[in-house]
């Protein structure tokens, strides 16, 4: 189960945004004509909503405290909602936004691809839609996307699968499962590509076998990131193809699947397998420090919302928001402008350094 309250990061980075001059010093163009916010501007204190998902990870619950605390110093009025009723609760919320008059509407989406209606409703009304940590997908009414760069973080995940079994073992052939998030997430499946990019070329000549055979992301999949479907699927695997052969490694997209993977590895009575993560979750850097997951992936929360008020800044003072890739995040309607964030790659090896400065991780890592 998720630590939630012990990470109570510091906001001190977020409620500074307040005092930063809304200036857009090496702004770059993009492609987003229909920023219908940024063209005027809008009142300080206007209302700004922020539609997050359930509450799945301990990343998630820490965004809704810092858009908090963090549109609230910045002079706006904050409407943070979780939808933890499913993807019908969220359409209605955002509605609710809409109707409040929210000037700007950032969406962390349950499902991107059911939020259109919605969406086109907030445009209609003269908002701007920011896309936050996952796209929205098949519709032209967002205008910009903030994330870290989740190509990137699979890429990192498959190869650190690799670093990992090779530290332990010096030559394969390895036996490896692969977990995905869930098909209702547009990271899913970017994650899970970035990590094959790395992984299909070693399956193909040898050097890796997925011994259960399941090797597509359909077959992959971890409906609603829920750790229990995670330790399910590990058990079923475990069973039907580890009786006597050794497992060596199992990608594994975030911690909490991490964890579940690895509670069912150890309620089988086998030897711990490389795991890999993402989030950084306390429970997850602990487990990574005593020897057991092997790594995670850094994308601190804390600067992924900071930027995200940062366009709101933006648009609020009537320019057009920083982005660096306005090409690669089609999301079948539009190319959807985008600022991408580096993600870290975090492993006993390196926690003490990645964490120096998070207030929280650092004390796991001495």
């Amino acid at each position: 189960m998720l630590n939630i309250g012990k990470k109570a990061k510091s906001v001190a980075a977020i409620a500074a945004i307040a005092a930063v001059a809304l200036t857009a010093c090496g702004r770059s163009e993009s492609t987003s004509a229909g920023a219908s916010g940024g063209a005027k501007g809008f009142d300080k204190s206007s209302l700004i909503g922020v539609a997050l998902p359930q509450k799945t990870s301990e990343n998630w619950v820490l965004a809704e405290k810092l858009f908090n605390d963090g549109l609230s110093s910045a002079g706006y009025k904050a409407d943070v909602q979780f939808a933890n009723g499913g993807v019908s609760e969220q359409q209605n919320q955002i509605s609710s936004m809409v109707t409040k008059g929210a000037k700007v509407i950032i969406v962390g989406a349950i499902d991107g691809s059911q939020l259109g209606t919605q969406l086109k409703q907030a445009k209609d009304a003269g908002a701007t839609v920011i896309a936050y940590d996952r796209l929205v997908k098949n519709t032209d009414a967002v205008d910009y996307y903030v994330a870290y760069d989740n190509f990137k973080v699979g890429v990192l995940q498959g190869q650190a699968l690799l670093d990992g079994m090779k530290a332990k073992k010096a030559s394969g052939p390895y036996n490896i499962e692969l977990f995905a998030g869930s098909p209702d997430d547009a990271n899913a499946k970017v994650f899970f590509d970035g990590a094959m990019s790395v992984l299909q070329p070693k399956i193909d000549d040898g050097t890796l076998k997925v011994v259960s055979g399941q090797k597509s992301f359909e077959q992959a999949v971890t409906q609603g990131w829920k750790a229990e479907n995670a330790q399910k699927r590990m058990d079923t695997l475990l069973a039907g193809n580890y009786n006597s052969t050794p497992l060596d490694g199992v990608l594994s997209p975030n911690d909490t699947l991490a964890r579940a993977i690895l509670t069912s590895v150890k309620a089988a009575g086998k030897p711990t397998p490389i795991v890999t993560g993402q989030d950084s979750e306390v429970e997850s850097v602990k487990s990574i420090m005593a020897g057991q997951q092997y790594s995670t992936i850094n994308k601190d929360t804390r600067k992924l919302v900071e930027h995200a008020i940062t366009m709101v800044n933006d648009l609020q003072a009537g320019k057009t928001p920083e982005t660096n890739d306005t090409k690669s995040y089609n999301n079948g309607v539009k190319v959807v402008p985008a600022f991408l964030l580096p993600p870290v790659i975090v492993t006993k090896a390196n926690a003490k350094e990645a964490y120096a400065n998070d207030p929280t991780l650092s004390q796991y890592t001495k």
